[in-house]
């Protein structure tokens, strides 16, 4: 079955401009060659550090971004080919919930609007249906039509989140890039979010790219994860055996970071990495990982290491990295 999103060695380089005449003299590779895909109705995951690249691989998907390089596409269709109004037109299909839900949304409108101004202008609902379908989104993200005449200010965290989603949903979309979407709530209602994103993605048969940094929330939610360092995924497979087995250090370490759910469960020890991320304008002939890795040698330093299938569907970017011994885990 063809993906319904096709990740094509995505690139999306800032240059970093100087003088006078702001000529650019470096670029910020903040994604740097990112290739995935994403079959309909599936979560896909994708973790890593702060400064890794993950917002910029959903904006530039979107085209919120303009990408340096690759392709993006969608239901077969190259986002690339299209004009600027048949982009338009085909992200009805592709909507974002952003990290913060507050300053995502327009202050100055009431939840009625925000909720139904996109179908609007797309003429997707006429201008007499609109409280009804607005109604509606609220009830199906768990909000009341109370709540239709109040601004974003006047509701918590959580509520302003559930807008967000409602606001996704309008369009009737097929992929949810959701960025971030709980990292900004307390646990509890993080749960919440959570449960609310799988119940619509079964009744609606929703895509989500579902980006964070916290592997707690990716195991809950996620189908496979991909893994980010440095503007490249360095390491996809499905989420049990990812878990289970990881190949990458850097994977090691992010799962080694999990607070253990009981004090007397003990862990496989590795040694923490060292240092900090590197900057993203620096070109590194071997792998970008190699100075923070602790089992790195001078091959590593000195030769990128090539994206090989380690098992069916398990793919990993390190020249250490061997296949699962049967019945190995990772604990």
């Amino acid at each position: 079955m063809p993906a319904l999103l096709d990740v094509q060695e995505l690139k999306t380089h800032f240059p970093v401009r100087q003088g006078l005449w702001r000529k650019a003299v470096q670029h910020i590779r903040a994604v740097d060659g990112v290739s995935f895909t994403l079959q309909a109705g599936e979560t896909l995951g994708l973790v890593g550090e702060s400064g890794c690249g993950k917002s910029t691989v959903g904006r530039s998907i979107l085209h919120l971004t303009p990408p340096t390089s690759g392709e993006v596409i969608f239901n077969g269709t190259a986002l690339s080919a299209l004009s600027s109004t048949q982009l338009r037109e085909l992200r009805i299909q592709m909507q974002m919930i952003f990290q913060n839900p507050l300053s995502s949304l327009n202050p100055r409108l009431t939840v009625e609007e925000i909720v139904t101004s996109a179908p609007l202008y797309h003429g997707l609902i006429p201008r007499q249906q609109v409280r009804k379908e607005a109604a509606r989104l609220l009830d199906r993200v768990g909000m009341s039509v109370q709540h239709l005449q109040r601004f974003p200010h006047e509701f918590s965290g959580g509520q302003r989140q559930r807008l967000c989603i409602a606001r996704a949903l309008s369009l009737n979309p097929r992929l949810i890039i959701c960025d971030e979407a709980v990292s900004a709530l307390d646990v509890s209602i993080q749960a919440q979010i959570l449960n609310l994103l799988k119940d619509l993605q079964a009744d609606q048969h929703l895509s989500y790219l579902f980006i964070s940094h916290d592997m707690g929330v990716i195991r809950y939610i996620a189908d496979r994860v991909a893994v980010m360092y440095l503007g490249r995924v360095v390491e996809l497979a499905d989420k049990e055996t990812l878990f289970q087995h990881p190949k990458h250090p850097y994977t090691q370490a992010l799962l080694q970071a999990i607070p253990a759910d009981h004090p007397r469960r003990r862990r496989l020890k590795h040694q923490a990495l060292r240092g900090d991320v590197p900057s993203p304008t620096q070109v590194y002939a071997g792998c970008p990982f190699a100075d923070r890795c602790p089992l790195a040698t001078d091959h590593c330093r000195q030769s990128p290491p090539p994206w090989r299938e380690l098992a069916p569907g398990h793919h990993a970017r390190c020249h250490l990295a061997e296949p699962t011994p049967h019945g190995a885990t990772f604990n």
